[in-house]
């Protein structure tokens, strides 16, 4: 259960929301450019575009949760479950593991263009990073600054939708979550207008009932609704604090306080981390669940010549500014 987001002021922003039941180790993960990446079936690339992101490192491998690339491509993988399907290799395409596709991606695609190309050739298959690990059913988000797309892993194969809406939650599939928006057409920000009767005299009793049913509940199509409401409506300054301010914000009204959401095991989804990158700087912005302070990373601050992933802990100890 998460969100993803893009958002433009004069930069382009990209974010989400990581919801799940636990941590899994997850840092930010710079993978240099000569750090060779292999792929169980397909060539591999011993030089490539530099990644930054979330990820969990396994055998020295990077599990990508989300990041972007030096040239300023997004992208963002979210769970799809139950509609998720990968195909076994097949002889005319490229075939890439799930965990692979975002290194796939990342590492030779400058921008939704070069993606789409790579797509139309690419087969998703089910092969485990481990034997003893389970395979993810995702979907993703992928966005550049003038472009946003989802890719879904369908039983009929890959589909490819563009996404004016610029959000992807989870469940249900893409065309379907853009569908419901049809629902809340009425919905404003701004004060509403009486269509109830001119018989009565009706009034706006308080501010922000124009937006009186955007559901506030934490079902994914609900989060889709509400995220797209609050993105597409959003308001702030073109300054790197303004903007990034805001996607947080606009993020924040999706996240999962832990409790609210018990699973049949009893364990809480909660929301993991929040992320909000300024594509354009490569500056990979995070808060986690315990440390709301923001905690940066800038990709161009390291050495992208070497050949050895860079690894910077999740900062998870609330911070605490004190003023006296």
């Amino acid at each position: 259960m998460c969100t993803a987001a893009a958002y433009h002021t004069n930069d382009f922003y990209f974010g989400r929301t990581m919801d799940l039941d636990r941590s899994f180790g997850e840092e930010i993960i710079v993978t240099p450019r000569n750090y060779p990446l292999l792929f169980r079936q397909a060539r591999g690339l011993n030089t490539h575009y530099a990644i930054i992101g979330a990820a969990a490192v396994q055998d020295g491998y990077p599990l990508y949760y989300d990041g972007l690339n030096e040239k300023g491509l997004s992208m963002a993988g979210l769970n799809f479950v139950g509609n998720a399907v990968y195909h076994d290799a097949l002889p005319d395409k490229d075939n890439i593991a799930q965990f692979e596709f975002m290194p796939w991606i990342l590492g030779q695609c400058a921008s939704i263009k070069d993606a789409r190309y790579l797509l139309s050739r690419i087969n998703l298959t089910p092969l485990p990073f481990r034997e003893n690990f389970f395979v993810a059913q995702l979907h993703w988000i992928i966005a550049d600054r003038n472009e946003v797309i989802v890719v879904e892993p369908m039983a009929s194969g890959i589909k490819v939708y563009d996404d004016p809406a610029d959000v992807l939650t989870n469940n249900p599939p893409f065309p379907q979550q853009l569908f419901q928006l049809n629902n809340y057409m009425g919905l404003s920000p701004r004060p509403p207008v009486n269509n109830f009767s001119d018989r009565l005299d009706l009034q706006a009793y308080s501010h922000g009932i124009g937006a009186i049913g955007l559901p506030g509940d934490l079902s994914s199509q609900s989060r889709f609704t509400r995220a797209a409401f609050h993105l597409l409506n959003s308001h702030s300054g073109n300054s790197e604090r303004e903007s990034i301010s805001q996607l947080f914000h606009v993020l924040n009204a999706v996240s999962m306080p832990r409790g609210s959401c018990i699973l049949e095991s009893g364990q809480y989804y909660f929301t993991v981390y929040t992320s909000c990158c300024n594509a354009n700087r490569g500056t990979y912005y995070y808060t986690t669940y315990d440390n709301p302070q923001i905690s940066a990373v800038q990709l161009f601050h390291c050495d992208l010549s070497q050949a050895a992933l860079i690894r910077f802990p999740m900062l998870q100890t609330l911070q605490v500014r004190w003023q006296n």
